[in-house]
């Protein structure tokens, strides 16, 4: 079961803090992350970070502007998405898989979050 929030409308430049609080027996075994989907194009594996913490993953276009932390004391991860770009703009939802330093393999996920980056 996965509780997301944080989407919103922003303008180019601007911030937004996503958050995830996952639960279920499979949590603490599983990495977890981000992938996003926009109208028209395909799901795109966003950033990740391995069950134990030591792997992460982004994407080559967030690089430098997205990071991911998590709070173990209430079981909830963040995407901090800082200098976001009209090309941002999709439903953000927040999953479990397997977060190798190349992709996120993820198989299963939460509802979703809109993010809309516009003027």
């Amino acid at each position: 079961q996965f509780v997301e929030s944080g989407g919103g409308l922003v303008q180019p430049g601007g911030s937004l803090r996503l958050s995830c609080a996952a639960s279920g027996s499979t949590r603490a075994v599983y990495g977890i992350g981000w992938f996003r989907q926009a109208p028209g194009k395909e799901r795109e594996g966003v950033a990740c970070i391995g069950s134990r913490g030591g792997t992460t993953y982004f994407e080559d276009s967030v690089q430098g502007r997205f990071t991911m932390s998590r709070n173990k004391a209430n079981n909830t991860v963040y995407l901090q998405m800082n200098r976001l770009k009209p090309d941002d703009t999709a439903v953000y939802h927040c999953a479990i898989g397997l977060c190798i330093s190349t992709r996120f393999l993820y198989d299963s996920w939460g509802q979703g979050t809109q993010v809309t980056v516009s003027s």
